[in-house]
């Protein structure tokens, strides 16, 4: 027994990465619910740890099933180095040195009109890490291992047709958190069947989640928590304004048991003729707007909990259904499988949206259940509460 410990030992201490091996321990916890039903990830992949932010990045981005897990925390800040140039105070920032948030200019947006009227030139100092994801490829599960798995200032792209992966019990932070475009956590772009569960987003340049103009068939992100309390706030208030983005082209996104906190505006910003059932999530201390549905946005809201969220719904340029009262809710029934149930208002404004003329998009699709609207969602949402 003894001999065959320490040849366990020497083979661990000898390999580029540690291969676990009670694979009951680490692996992905339950199904997606929703449109991202059906998603296996690594699939039968046997788990291992990467024994460096090198072998991560390369495990994510190669073309093997794999069950990659993440028991520490891996930070890739400073692994790329820094970057000095000029950047832009933007409009919004009126507490420069209290609290704001300056920009990168990324794609021009200092100086193509976006930053607002007065913009001013500066110099910025982010990490170069930040403002680009890791390569994410088809058929992977990223797991966490507890409430350890933490990714530190590189995020995670899934992109340009790839497919079949899942994401959950991880917490990604600090991506130039000071600096608007300084970095997305998670982006979605040209894929198919992607589940974010029980995943934690904090201390974000730019998007929590972003979906990006190329269509994104089937994704469901759920029992997630975007914590926008921050240092760094375009709105200058402690509150993250870029918080979820939905305006890829025909998108199929379910959200469901998600904590969304301390933003304020752009959770989620919708458009790209996108279809969104947002169901059973909690929106908490949002001092803007959470919903904001542009041209083409499609979307069913039942079953959430408003809670000092100032302007539910900013805007509808879309067809927007906010399950208004138990009787119009039945309408849901033929497409959704059930009568949508009622939204939750406390020191909030109104959400509004009575279009079912859309409800036949979801005629076929995967679609998650919904049950009464409830704040507990807070206690069960994020990193190591599997």
């Amino acid at each position: 027994m003894k001999s065959n410990i320490l040849a366990l030992l020497s083979a661990v201490s000898s390999a580029s990465a540690v291969v676990l091996p009670a694979r009951a321990t680490y692996a992905v916890v339950g199904k997606p619910e929703g449109f991202a039903s059906g998603t296996t990830g690594g699939g039968s992949a046997a788990c291992a740890v990467p024994s460096s932010i090198s072998q991560l990045t390369t495990w994510l981005a190669d073309s093997t099933a794999r069950c990659i897990v993440l028991d520490k925390e891996f930070n890739y800040i400073g692994s790329e180095g820094s970057v000095t140039e000029t950047g832009c105070r933007p409009a919004s920032n009126k507490c420069p040195g209290n609290g704001g948030q300056d920009a990168i200019n990324h794609a021009d947006w200092c100086t193509n009109g976006n930053a607002g009227a007065g913009v001013t030139s500066i110099s910025v100092t982010y990490d170069k890490a930040g403002v680009s994801g890791l390569t994410v490829n088809s058929n992977k599960s990223i797991i966490g291992a507890g409430s350890a798995g933490v990714l530190r200032g590189k995020g995670l792209r899934i992109a340009n047709g790839a497919k079949n992966v899942i994401i959950q019990n991880i917490h990604i932070t600090q991506l130039n958190p000071q600096y608007i475009w300084g970095g997305d956590a998670l982006t979605v772009d040209g894929s198919d069947l992607v589940w974010i569960d029980h995943v934690k987003v904090s201390l974000i340049g730019r998007q929590m989640f972003v979906a990006g103009n190329s269509a994104s068939n089937r994704v469901t992100i759920s029992n997630s928590e975007f914590d926008g309390s921050t240092s760094w706030s375009a709105t200058c208030d402690g509150h993250h304004y870029w918080a979820i983005y939905l305006t890829g082209s025909s998108d199929l996104i379910t959200l469901k048991g998600n904590y969304i906190h301390h933003t304020s505006g752009r959770s989620p910003k919708i458009g790209g003729n996108s279809l969104v059932h947002a169901v059973n999530n909690y929106w908490y201390a949002n001092s803007g707007h959470a919903f904001d549905n542009g041209a083409g946005g499609q979307v069913v809201a039942e079953g959430n909990v408003f809670q000092n969220v100032v302007t539910p719904l900013l805007e509808n340029l879309g067809q927007f259904f906010g399950s208004p009262d138990s009787n119009t809710n039945t309408a849901c029934k033929t497409y959704l499988g059930h009568n949508c149930v009622l939204n939750s208002f406390g020191s909030s404004g109104t959400l509004g949206g009575t279009d079912t003329s859309f409800f036949s998009n979801f005629n076929g699709k995967s679609i998650a259940s919904a049950a009464t609207a409830s704040s507990s969602i807070a206690s069960s949402a994020g990193v190591g509460k599997l």
